[in-house]
């Protein structure tokens, strides 16, 4: 193929970026060493819900560039959540000040820069710094991702999953780390354990494990993290009166010591949002942008199950119009699974001082579309606040790619002062709401001072479970666990289709016929056959899948329960 010349390179930018929609102003395009302000790069609004990749190596810009596309997506009228790791992104709040540099580098790519502040709601996880404190009841959090924070392996994560199970079913309210830990102890007393053999899968020994993990947990300081009340993520979709969207910032000032539960925490909100949000599809703009810095502790050392929600809750979150930008070093950061899902990419510069280095970089030029770039040189050449860009257009195709000068934020870049971070925060409606936690009675209470019995199938005596027998119960199952597959979980089902004779059956013929004294007890038998259909990664899941089996999971994908559910 011959060389293109600059006017014809020139020309394929203006045309792949020349967009209809509302769109978010990347910045200009740099070809052959000359930067074009009349090529303006852009990312359509329309497609923000498509997830992305904000990528480089340390001090690239990354964060400046996450902290750019806020500003404009607050404008918008977009919501936006961004977690605050360095505590830079305060600086939203407080209007920049212009310079010369500032004014020949906006000039330079058609910006028409001003200062000005934006509408922040600043968080904090259980108080641990300047924010709002956010918590979460154990119950809600799921023993998928508690299990993630106190990194037990595949089999004890399936134990505390019986354990939560055990708690659901007998009405033991798990709000806080002593909730839990007043469960485990029940159920390995002499009291309970009649109940722990029913169980069959937790051991002694295992829940010797997980309560040596609660403990250290406390001894970190953690137990401030569960508890009420908790935050409603519904709180994240919010708009300022003057129709801007609120940015919100969760401030993780002891990121380094606690990585596991800031990533883990993240995820758990995300979580949140997918059980409650409704199907939206295809919007003018998303409800809500999330960006999550340091993507790369999400992933490092997660089990099967762990990745696998994640993957799903990618996936399957864009139809309820959320879009997710991921923040890291470089795309290996990212499994291959999550990573094919990520449309929008921003890519800054890498550094090729390692065979490690080199390896990343020649993988990272693989995945962007053929270019009339050289990116191997490109990226390792491209300066401080410069990125190759691709995107989906409104079509759903990818733009082409273009090394960009990425515009200049509008509020600091930087810290704001730490009095209005405070005096923002004692302004909040949230902190009223939020601001004191309280110990409402639950699991720790009914056990220790026996006030009130647990309820269920399981308070009066267990049930035994039965086995599902084959002919037309085993029809019904597969015939549940395709739908979850196909519907929910969106993968073709590995499970057979139904027998001609289960076809032939009406609707009413077709229920299964419940066991006498039974209750909610066939919850075990249809988990346990729904383990196969759903991959060994959420088998033990789906043992908490109950009676409304075709309606919804009794636990989301990630084990958490919706608040709704909770109510």
């Amino acid at each position: 193929m011959a060389n293109k010349t600059t006017s014809e390179k020139l020309a394929t930018l203006q045309k792949g970026y020349t967009l209809e929609g509302a769109t978010i102003e990347l910045g200009a395009a740099i070809i052959d060493g000359e930067l074009h302000k009349d090529a303006p790069v852009r990312l359509p609004l329309s497609m923000m819900n498509r997830h992305g990749l904000v990528a480089g190596a340390t001090g690239t810009g990354k964060t400046v560039t996450l902290h750019m596309m806020a500003e404009q997506l607050s404008t918008a009228g977009v919501p936006v959540f961004l977690a605050d790791i360095k505590g830079d992104l305060s600086g939203l709040a407080t209007a920049a000040t212009g310079s010369e540099k500032l004014t020949a580098r906006t000039e330079g790519i058609g910006q028409a820069w001003q200062g000005r502040t934006f509408p922040v709601e600043f968080l904090a996880l259980g108080g641990d710094g300047n924010g709002v404190p956010v918590r979460a009841t154990v119950s809600s959090f799921g023993p998928i991702l508690l299990s993630r924070i106190m990194e037990l392996n595949d089999t004890q994560e399936s134990s505390l999953q019986l354990v939560f199970y055990f708690a659901d079913k007998n009405g033991l309210e798990l709000i806080d780390l002593k909730d839990l830990r007043a469960v485990i102890q029940f159920l390995t007393s002499a009291e309970g354990k009649d109940q722990l053999e029913e169980l069959g899968g937790l051991s002694k020994a295992t829940a010797g494990v997980i309560l040596r993990e609660l403990v250290s947990l406390e001894a970190q300081g953690l137990e401030k993290f569960f508890g009420e009340p908790e935050f409603d993520t519904a709180e994240l979709l919010r708009t300022a009166p003057d129709g801007r969207g609120v940015i919100t910032c969760l401030e993780l000032p002891t990121l380094q010591t606690k990585p596991m539960l800031f990533s883990t925490f993240l995820m758990w909100l995300l979580a949140d949002l997918f059980e409650d949000l409704p199907e939206a599809g295809d919007l003018d703009k998303p409800k809500l942008v999330f960006f999550l810095d340091e993507a790369h502790l999400l992933f490092n050392d997660a089990s099967k199950a762990f990745l696998e929600a994640i993957t799903t809750t990618v996936r399957l979150i864009r139809s309820k119009g959320v879009g997710i930008f991921f923040v890291t070093q470089t795309p290996k950061d990212v499994p291959a699974e999550v990573l094919g899902q990520l449309a929008n990419r921003v890519q800054h510069a890498l550094r090729a001082f390692t065979p490690e280095d080199a390896k990343a970089l020649k993988a990272t030029v693989s995945t962007f579309p053929m270019s009339d770039y050289d990116l191997e040189e490109t990226l390792t050449s491209a300066g401080i606040g410069e990125a190759v860009i691709t995107v989906m257009n409104e079509k759903g195709a990818p733009t082409p790619v273009a090394l960009t000068r990425l515009r200049a934020p509008e509020s600091v870049m930087g810290p704001s002062d730490e009095a209005l971070v405070r005096s923002t925060v004692a302004g909040s409606a949230l902190l009223t709401k939020y601001g004191t936690a309280v110990d409402n009675h639950s699991a720790f209470e009914k056990l220790s001072g026996k006030a009130a019995a647990p309820t269920g199938p399981a308070a009066g005596g267990s049930v035994p479970r039965e086995p599902v027998q084959g002919g037309a119960d085993q029809d019904d199952v597969d015939a549940e666990a395709r739908r979850i597959e196909e519907e929910i979980l969106g993968r073709p089902s590995s499970r057979p289709a139904p027998s001609a004779e289960t076809r032939r059956r009406t609707p009413a013929e077709n229920a299964p016929a419940p066991r006498p004294g039974a209750g909610d007890s066939m919850v075990g038998d249809i988990g346990g056959m729904l383990g196969g259909a759903l991959g060994g990664g959420l088998k033990s899941m789906a043992r908490s899948i109950g009676t409304q089996l075709g309606r919804e999971l009794l636990r989301g994908v990630f084990g958490t329960s919706s608040r709704r559910r909770r109510r």
